[in-house]
């Protein structure tokens, strides 16, 4: 799979609706369209291309062929080599190169897909390759395609669940609104654990799949075990019963992370020290080495580090967040401020779409011991008494800031932000152990990308 250029992040226009607001919290309207919404969400445009705009390759391949010569141009050019060739995800880029083929054909398409498997393994570079082909022009389908990580989409989702006060049924008025405007729709990291979140899918995706749409997601976990052992899952149960229905399940079953087997190739420069975990330099150090990179070394960085800092915050979501240091796209923020607070997915992406460089300072050991504790009847549910009885929960004494981590750096990853991190522990021992591990493996493997998209801006 390809280590993403995120020097390709683009920059939006906002004459295009179905484009991205480069910040959403800027625009006029206090209440957004599903479409506008959409467009504020929507990450279809934030994929690196395979080449330039302009060139045959993006314009006219089907994902198959553009697998096919990526995988050519790195045989000729091995220490640069980006794509390897995994027989392992010939099966689902066999179907997505049907899907295509069937849906640029206005062919009948019999079912989605739904690609699984663990971390690394090319599940979320396959659904962009096929995004991508499908969204270049001269296509058809061009402006019918949506692609979104998962937590993304809830977030619009919810977001305009509190907009439609008054609409009878607003779940299905969405959901029709959606389908009017896409006929395809890409999940990436399918992933749910907020009973609100289960509640409300089984009736969305009844009417998506309804209304026509097809769906391709991606998720560390087959369909069966979503929203194992949550709370009152038998109400999540139509949703797997519609996904099995809808889509067609195939799991990636390779035993390499490609993530991992890049950054175990041999570099042509070695890693500044500043990039290198534990970290051997202080933050104000780091952030300046920073923004020697790509900015105008003239301008001054507005430095908030050493001054009080509760009077040098940033306006993120209607809520004030700390901030150390900023110079143009550049940011310096402390763990504390991003992850210990009352954060949300909602304050993630909109801190990536401001900031195209991150420094996240005093990054501390994250998990923990897990302990065990007895949650009574009802309570989720606030006064209303529920049939769940006495339930198990389990958790570490950092796995909510850990949470909110995983999320972070599922955005950043997303966005294309190049994340540095300071902390006196070595990536790998960040989080030793807690009842995250499952979910901390997939930051792990990114952050492992991250760094190598922080190392190529670093020696270019």
């Amino acid at each position: 799979m390809p280590t993403t250029d995120p020097k390709h992040k683009p920059t939006y226009a906002a004459k295009d609706p179905l484009k991205k607001v480069k910040n959403h919290s800027q625009k006029q309207s206090l209440k957004p369209s599903i479409k506008q919404s959409l467009a504020m969400y929507s990450s279809v445009d934030a994929l690196a291309p395979l080449a330039s705009p302009n060139s045959p390759t993006v314009q006219s391949m089907s994902p198959l062929q553009a697998y096919q010569q990526a995988i050519g141009a790195d045989s000729q050019h091995i220490e640069k080599k980006a794509i390897t060739a995994d027989p392992a995800q010939q099966e689902a880029l066999l179907a997505l190169e049907t899907l295509y083929q069937q849906f640029i054909h206005s062919s009948p398409i019999d079912k989605g897909l739904y690609l699984w498997g663990d971390v690394g393994r090319g599940k979320t570079f396959l659904m962009d390759l096929f995004c991508q082909c499908l969204s270049q022009p001269p296509k058809q389908a061009q402006n019918t395609v949506m692609r979104l990580h998962f937590h993304r989409f809830m977030a619009m989702l919810h977001q305009q669940l509190n907009q439609t006060s008054g609409i009878r049924d607003p779940l299905t008025h969405i959901a029709k609104q959606i389908a009017e405007q896409y006929q395809i729709i890409c999940f990436d990291e399918f992933f749910v654990s907020d009973i609100g979140d289960a509640i409300l899918l089984a009736r969305l995706f009844d009417t998506l799949f309804q209304s026509g749409v097809t769906l391709v997601a991606t998720s560390n976990i087959p369909v069966v075990d979503l929203y194992k052992n949550g709370l009152q899952r038998d109400r999540f149960l139509p949703t797997i019963d519609l996904l099995q229905q809808y889509t067609h399940e195939i799991h990636l079953s390779g035993d390499k992370d490609h993530r991992l087997s890049h950054q175990a190739r041999p570099q042509s420069s070695p890693k500044p020290t500043w990039l290198k975990l534990p970290s051997a330099q202080t933050p104000e150090n780091m952030f300046a080495q920073l923004c020697k990179q790509g900015v105008d070394e003239n301008s001054p960085i507005e430095q908030h580090h050493f001054a009080q800092k509760s009077k040098h915050t940033l306006r993120i979501c209607q809520r004030d967040i700390a901030i150390q240091a900023q110079h143009a796209d550049y940011a310096w923020f402390e763990f504390s401020a991003l992850c210990q607070g009352p954060r949300s997915a909602l304050d993630y992406i909109e801190l990536a779409g401001q900031f195209s460089h991150i420094l996240l300072s005093d990054v501390p050991l994250l998990g923990g011991q897990v302990r065990s504790w007895i949650r009574a009847r009802g309570t989720e549910d606030g006064a209303q008494a529920t049939a769940t009885g006495e339930r198990q929960l389990a958790y570490a004494s950092e796995d909510d800031p850990a949470r909110r981590f995983i999320s972070l750096i599922d955005e950043m990853y997303d966005q294309k932000v190049i994340l540095i991190i300071h902390s006196q522990w070595a990536l790998e021992d960040l989080y030793p152990t807690g009842a995250l591990t499952f979910e901390f493996r997939r930051t792990y493997s990114r952050l492992i990308e991250m760094q190598q998209w922080a190392l190529n801006a670093a020696i270019t």
